[in-house]
């Protein structure tokens, strides 16, 4: 795939500038693809080249270009070499090009990108993922539902890469609720309904699990370690209402106080937040660990990170808060929605609808589920679509659009492909003939699955999902033009059997990447 092309690339650029292949592989990008039907497939950066050159006096950027692709040789995996604005283009042989990525998407399955060079050097860690982490005494609400599917991309990205991943859901069972619900249990309850777990069935329909649940209670006596711990190192200070407070300006900057203990003795979220991290790290040893919240929570986890450092511990720079915007206007036909369930039942009701006007739903044997997996889709897409730490106003009429950017249409992409296989796939599914893909529909297509990897790579380091579902939605819209041009029925068996392993390979790869982002990919819809 595109990294043994980027590997033959950078090989030859060392040659050239006597610089170790390793160090170029980054500098080197496949070319996002564009409306032009002759396109280079990779492109060398060379400003990323100079930038740890300081000197002032060299020559112009577009210059150095110029020398260094007139140094460079056209070989048996480069047919072309050019030069854009401030880089050196290459251009792939088009059979090796269409063969290679081809056969490297099938061969890997729902490894395809993770091998990729990008990836070689990267250390396997261990990884605690914090996220959803809803209060118990009260219904899901709306506003775990961000923290719950953005923490659940990146643990299973963390996990696809290779990493050993722990999620946890840190449950708020604390306050004065908890103590009115233990009451109105004994008073009222019923075991039975207590053994029952609704918060677990709702992360079934959400396709989410954890491997621990912890409580906030948990942390009762652990707390009161920590606050021992504070005062043994002169850091706890007592207010004129009895509160303990922490100085983390150190000058009395009372932005920068923290409240660690109310003037009953009992600890705080601060506090709890503090004994949790230290037992996480007793026992997983973590070399990273990431609580997903909203943006509201900023302040409270820098404070937490540096309590945690001034206590001592130095693996606090190894704790990481991802932040998230609010998403507003969500509501449904009876009003405002306030709780989980809610909206996956308007999602499951508005699909099943939308569904009812296309005969093959009369063939589903369970639309039911298919309605909720494809709404799903679309409330994913729709919230994924941004940066995570803006604030976006819902829209259903914009989730269920089965046209244009939404998760409807990812599904309906996926489902139309998988159909295609179904139909042609016994009689075609063998050997292909390279020769037979060279339309500019098809190398748009085998260009697009070249830069997976990068696509991947940009993703795990800025934990931004946004990267992913766009290359999805544009893999999509080139899948839509090839189906419609690149006509399978009635085609030479060569042909149609090349074709056929184009859309394979596209389906393929759009359930990689939709199963990374938490949406179970549907086969008929």
């Amino acid at each position: 795939m595109a990294c043994s092309f980027r590997r033959a690339i950078a090989c030859q650029l060392s040659r050239v500038l006597n610089l170790p292949p390793e160090n170029l592989i980054t500098s080197i990008s496949a070319v996002p693809i564009s409306q032009k039907e002759e396109v280079a497939d990779f492109q060398l950066s060379v400003d990323s080249l100079l930038e740890e050159d300081n000197d002032h006096s060299r020559p112009d950027i577009q210059v150095q270009a110029k020398r260094l692709a007139e140094k460079l040789r056209c070989d048996t995996v480069v047919s072309e070499i050019s030069t854009g604005q401030r880089t050196v283009n290459f251009k792939i042989n088009r059979e090796l090009l269409t063969k290679t990525v081809l056969q490297q998407v099938i061969e890997d399955g729902s490894k395809y990108g993770l091998k990729s060079e990008l990836f070689s050097g990267l250390p396997r860690k261990k990884i605690v993922v914090e996220f959803s982490s809803p209060n118990v005494a009260k219904k899901f609400h709306v506003g775990h539902l961000r923290s719950t599917i953005i923490g659940n991309f990146i643990a299973n990205l963390k996990e696809a890469l290779g990493h050993q991943v722990i999620r946890i859901n840190y449950l708020g069972d604390w306050g004065m609720q908890f103590g009115l619900l233990g009451t109105g249990f004994q008073l009222f309850g019923y075991e039975e309904k207590l053994q029952s777990n609704p918060l677990q069935h709702l992360f079934e329909r959400l396709g989410v699990y954890f491997d621990e649940y912890s409580g906030e209670s948990f942390y009762r006596e652990k707390s009161q370690e920590v606050l021992k711990l504070l005062e043994s190192k002169g850091l706890l200070l007592k207010t004129i209402k009895g509160t303990a407070v922490v100085d983390l300006s150190g000058n009395g900057d009372s932005s920068s106080i923290c409240t660690v203990m109310r003037s009953d003795g009992t600890s705080l979220y601060a506090t709890r937040d503090l004994a949790a991290a230290i037992d996480r790290m007793d026992k997983y040893n973590f070399d990273t660990m990431i609580y997903v919240t909203d943006k509201g929570q900023k302040k409270h986890f820098q404070q937490v990170f540096q309590m945690l450092k001034i206590m001592g511990y130095d693996w606090a720079e190894r704790c990481q808060h991802v932040p998230f915007g609010v998403v507003q206007g969500m509501k449904t036909r009876r009003g405002d929605v306030t709780f989980l369930e809610d909206v996956l039942n308007e999602i499951q009701l508005r699909m099943l609808q939308n569904m009812a006007s296309i005969k093959t739903t009369k063939e589903l044997k369970n639309p039911q589920e298919t309605a909720e997996r494809v709404g799903l889709a679309a409330l994913i897409i729709q919230d994924f679509k941004g940066l995570l730490l803006s604030d976006y106003k819902f829209s259903w009429d914009r989730v269920f659009q089965s046209r244009g950017d939404t998760g409807v249409f990812l599904q309906y992409t996926h489902a139309r492909l998988h159909s295609l296989e179904e139909t042609f796939g016994c009689g075609y599914l063998n050997d292909f003939n390279t020769a037979c893909l060279q339309e500019p529909q098809s190398v748009s297509i085998l260009q697009h699955l070249l830069r997976f990897d990068e696509v991947l790579y940009k993703s795990s380091q800025d934990l931004q999902p946004r990267h992913i579902v766009s290359y999805l939605l544009t893999l999509s819209h080139l899948a839509a033009v090839a189906h419609r041009t690149l006509q399978i029925k009635d085609s030479p068996p060569e042909v149609a059997g090349a074709r056929l392993h184009l859309f394979k390979a596209v389906r393929s790869v759009l359930a990689n990447g939709m199963k990374l982002l938490g949406i179970t990919p549907v086969c008929r819809m």
